[in-house]
């Protein structure tokens, strides 16, 4: 009876000093507003790990790059640095810090999203995750961003000589500076935070980005033409700080990783889904639309071709660039 009773105790004992499974918060930065394709995609992830790990993993996301103040660099830093636990940020800006990052976005480089989904999953996409490693980020995923169109207050584009003189906004990217410079644009980097007054101040006279972009930062108050060009893709990196992802469990960080491949899966096919909507609404709010035609297309693939060895230049890997361009069956 004694020894039943010491049993009893010890395996008291035992189950009040067993460890117990412990909830954990992550916090993810996008750097656009709540309606905007990615943090959309971003509150998705972040429901997904949720339903994965029965709620002990919370994924809290905070838009607008609220977390970082707006500065992109910055925000690399930070989650390089561990004070930022989780990071989505377009590839693009990346390439301040690996320039082969620009080949991602050179001009008509993709025919479809289909094709820019196999590039970041293939080999060269691989090779870019494992630079990110080295610098102190963990990349979960890599994930496509809709295709760039223009938008801009004079006319519609209809051909690159309707770009001459015209002072547009492009990111901090020299890839962007040169193709918009050949057309005869007047390019001016600015940080996106920065970019509805520079429309509304007419320091600029236009801007690119996704569809939705226009949409989620209000830019029809401010522009009037919007021009369906498809001129770059891009991508975006889901970042987290390998100290946070490392403190996770085995399953949690199977559950993580698990939940950016369907959110990927689910951003595609609500980027598509929403994209003539959003051009609706662009409409409804008095923007006018016009659609490059194949012929119109094809002038401003001829311009970023003719750029192919200065671009090369800006990725600053012969190789790579070479096959980047062979992974698209470009020439």
């Amino acid at each position: 009876m004694k020894i039943s009773k010491l049993y009893g105790l010890a395996l008291a004992a035992t189950m009040l000093v067993a460890p117990i499974a412990q909830a954990e918060t992550l916090t993810l930065s996008t750097p656009d507003p709540d309606n905007s394709e990615i943090t959309l995609a971003a509150n998705k992830f972040a429901e997904l790990v949720s339903a994965k790990t029965n709620g002990e993993v919370t994924v809290k996301v905070f838009p607008n790059g609220s977390l970082y103040g707006g500065d992109p660099s910055g925000a690399v830093k930070q989650l390089a640095g561990g004070s930022l636990d989780m990071l989505l940020l377009a590839t693009s800006l990346y390439a301040n810090f690996d320039p082969r990052f620009s080949a991602i976005s050179i001009p008509y480089l993709f025919d479809d999203e289909e094709q820019l989904r196999t590039y970041l999953e293939g080999e060269q996409g691989k090779e870019l995750i494992a630079w990110l490693e080295k610098i102190g980020i963990k990349a979960v995923d890599l994930w496509p961003r809709p295709f760039r169109q223009m938008t801009n207050s004079k006319r519609p584009i209809t051909s690159p000589d309707d770009l001459k003189g015209l002072k547009f906004r492009v990111p901090n990217n020299p890839l962007w500076v040169e193709f918009f410079k050949k057309m005869g644009a007047a390019p001016t980097p600015l940080a996106f935070a920065e970019v509805y007054n520079a429309l509304q101040l007419k320091v600029v006279d236009g801007q690119e980005n996704p569809i939705n972009v226009p949409l989620s930062a209000k830019f029809y108050e401010v522009q009037k033409y919007v021009s369906i060009t498809n001129h770059m893709g891009d991508g975006w990196v889901l970042g987290i700080s390998p100290a946070k992802f490392n403190a996770l469990s085995d399953a949690h960080k199977a559950a993580v990783e698990e939940a950016a491949k369907e959110a990927e899966v689910w951003k595609v096919q609500n980027d598509a889904s929403s994209a003539e909507a959003t051009i609706a609404e662009l409409q409804k709010h008095g923007m006018e639309i016009n659609r490059l035609t194949p012929e119109q297309q094809k002038a401003f693939v001829e311009v970023s071709k003719g750029l192919y060895p200065v671009f090369a230049g800006l990725v600053k890997d012969q190789a790579f660039f070479d096959k980047t361009i062979a992974a698209v069956g470009k020439k």
